[in-house]
């Protein structure tokens, strides 16, 4: 008897767990040329250029490596490769249901190409292995674990760009499709922390100061200015959007909580606001509440 297609796409993630390489390459294969079905290889842009970031600094090394990766960053990094593969395989035929969730929204990517159907997929995986792994967030470093929260709220402010774009961006609503889009480089400034984090794992001797003192003058003013504004939004909206009501507990009056603790809650809040910061945070103001959290398709 054939393997589900959810032990199929297993046995797929369990060949490449322990060499970071491979499971590029695997993550990379999906999006190759599907003869019969609609092509998808343009949205491969923005994930590999993430795992690429994520193998040069280590997260995803085996346990057993002369310097070994995050629990973490591989446990997540497989939940979505999995459920991507998990899609694909039933998509082409594979017997059984889709084993949670972020496979059925994969599936319907597939089905459907869209922006917004990808970074309904994609948020999906992330969401779901944030939730499955907080155990293991909680054995990395204070500055690892705040900047889980940073890569969290970033990639749920980038789908809103495409999906609620009002939300995002107010006014200037109508550049939020071109902003987040995940087949354009323009996408990388919301998804990367390259220029942000050092690319060391683990990140001993460092502090969230330290780290955030360092990051391009654009990322930090987008991240006080745009998006740290919009945390409850954001998450309001996401929590809908995903059908994962659970999200609503990683944030608390305006800080995001998945790693960070409240009680460290300034580290969302800047002594001195720059003028760029105020500035752009005017310039791109939150709609009224009864027009944050709807999507903006039709």
């Amino acid at each position: 008897m054939a393997l589900t297609a959810a032990a199929a796409a297993t046995e797929l993630v369990a060949e490449v767990r322990d060499d970071p390489r491979q499971r590029l390459e695997l993550a990379a294969r999906l999006y190759d040329r599907r003869p019969g079905r609609a092509g998808i290889r343009p949205y491969r842009r923005a994930e590999v250029a993430f795992m690429r970031w994520q193998i040069s600094r280590g997260v995803l090394a085996s346990p057993t490596a002369s310097r070994p990766g995050s629990p973490w960053w591989r446990a997540v990094n497989e939940d979505l490769i999995r459920d991507t593969w998990e899609a694909d395989l039933l998509d082409r035929g594979r017997p059984g249901p889709p084993s949670r969730p972020s496979v059925a929204k994969w599936l319907g990517f597939l089905r459907r190409p869209s922006v917004n159907n990808w970074w309904r997929a994609h948020n999906s995986s992330i969401v779901a292995g944030y939730l499955d792994h907080r155990d293991l967030a909680q054995l990395e470093l204070p500055v690892e674990r705040f900047f889980m929260d940073v890569a969290l709220l970033r990639v749920l402010y980038a789908h809103a760009l495409v999906a609620a774009s009002r939300l995002a961006l107010g006014r200037f609503a109508p550049v939020g499709r071109f902003l987040g889009d995940p087949r354009l480089r323009m996408a990388d400034l919301f998804l990367s922390l390259r220029r942000t984090l050092p690319d060391r794992y683990p990140l001993n001797g460092y502090s969230v100061d330290a780290i955030l003192e360092r990051e391009n003058r654009l990322g930090r003013v987008v991240d006080y200015a745009v998006i740290v504004p919009r945390v409850r939004a954001l998450y309001r909206y996401s929590a809908t959007e995903l059908h994962e009501p659970r999200l609503l507990e990683l944030c608390r009056e305006g800080a995001s909580i998945y790693a960070w603790p409240y009680e460290d809650r300034q580290v969302w809040t800047m002594a001195r606001t720059p003028l760029s910061v105020r500035v752009l945070e005017g310039l791109t103001r939150l709609p009224a509440p009864a027009e944050a959290v709807a999507s903006d398709r039709p």
